[in-house]
This record gives structure tokens, C-alpha cells and sequence, in this order.
């Protein structure tokens, strides 16, 4: 603060001597300085709030896209617990032997599952079987030899994979055709 004001009472100072020297002592010209050594420092003031209200305008950006890449990791992870879950009642409806209550009200589990997700924009994978196998959407866990496709073609899905928007949830896990096993590594 001392600094702020020794500025001005200095250029005072000089401008004071400068005219002494010259023999003429104006009071217009040292208020001159006064008012143009007022003005700088208001200019800088000003320079200076400019930049932190940028600043803080970064901050809250930064701060904002931090919370949302927070929510959606939350998210993910609360979703990915709830696959295997749906995987079960999956199994539990491919068995024979249920009764028909039994199987009903898993189906109706399984729907309500299944809706959940699909209102938080989770989709299945579909359609892999016959496909070349792809390690952006599925795992390869096994191959098997299979004369009637071609190398590295799904040949089976053992897991459903699950897309959340563009990005891949769960990959899905696949059998792969290998027909020559020399090729495999």
C-alpha cells in the first residue's frame, strides 16, 4: 500500500524539482501528474480485476467439468455392478425346468432391469455372432476351430457386451474361429 502511494508523491516530487528548476512553479501541472498518476494506477487496477475474473471463470469451468467426469465414473461403476445381475436372470430363464410362475416373475425382473438401463442409455451389443472379431466392443476368451467361417469371425457370445452412448460399458466375451491352430499364439 506504502508503495502505491509512494509512486505518485515521487513523479510529484520530480515533476515538482523539474519546474522549480525552469523557475515556474505550477499547481495545473503537479495536478496534471497527480490525476495522470491516479489514472495509471486505476488502469492496472483494472487490468488486474479483469484477469482474476477471468480466472475465476476458468476455475468454475474447470471446476464444472470435473464434477460431471466425477458423476459419470459414479455412474459407470453403479452400472456395471448391475450387469452381472441381469446375466444371472438371463441364465436362470435359459433353464427348462422352471415353473411358470418362477419364470415369469424373472422375466418381469429381467424387463425392469432392462428398462432401467435403457433410460440411462445402456444398450446391448448386438448382432456380434458372424462378425470379425473386434477388441474395441468384445474379449476374445477362447477360439475354436470352425471350417465354414473364416479366421477370426465371432462363432459365439458367452457374455453379452453393453454400450453406455458410444462408449463401451462391458465389452462382450466371444468364441473365436481359429481353423489352423499353428496360427494361434
Amino acid at each position: 500500500m506504502q508503495e502505491d502511494q509512494a509512486q505518485p508523491t515521487q513523479l510529484q516530487d520530480e515533476l515538482s524539482q523539474a519546474a522549480a528548476a525552469n523557475g515556474e512553479v505550477s499547481e495545473g501541472a503537479e495536478l496534471r501528474a497527480q490525476l495522470d498518476a491516479a489514472n495509471a494506477k486505476a488502469d492496472e487496477n483494472y487490468n488486474r480485476y479483469l484477469l482474476a475474473m477471468a480466472d475465476f471463470e476458468n476455475y468454475k469451468k474447470r471446476i464444472d467439468r470435473q464434477f460431471a467426469d466425477i458423476a459419470l465414473a459414479g455412474r459407470r461403476a453403479l452400472l456395471r455392478q448391475l450387469l452381472p445381475v441381469i446375466d444371472n436372470l438371463e441364465r436362470a430363464l435359459s433353464f427348462e425346468n422352471a415353473s411358470e410362475g418362477l419364470r415369469g416373475g424373472v422375466q418381469q425382473t429381467l424387463k425392469g432391469f432392462e428398462s432401467v438401463l435403457s433410460a440411462e442409455g445402456v444398450r446391448p451389443i448386438v448382432d456380434l455372432v458372424g462378425r470379425p472379431f473386434d477388441p474395441k466392443t468384445a474379449d476374445a476368451i477362447a477360439t475354436r476351430p470352425a471350417g465354414d467361417v473364416a479366421d477370426d469371425t465371432i462363432v459365439e457370445e458367452t457374455q453379452k457386451g453393453y454400450m453406455l452412448g458410444d462408449e463401451v460399458l462391458r465389452p462382450a466375451k466371444v468364441i473365436v474361429a481359429k481353423n489352423n491352430p499353428s496360427d494361434a499364439s
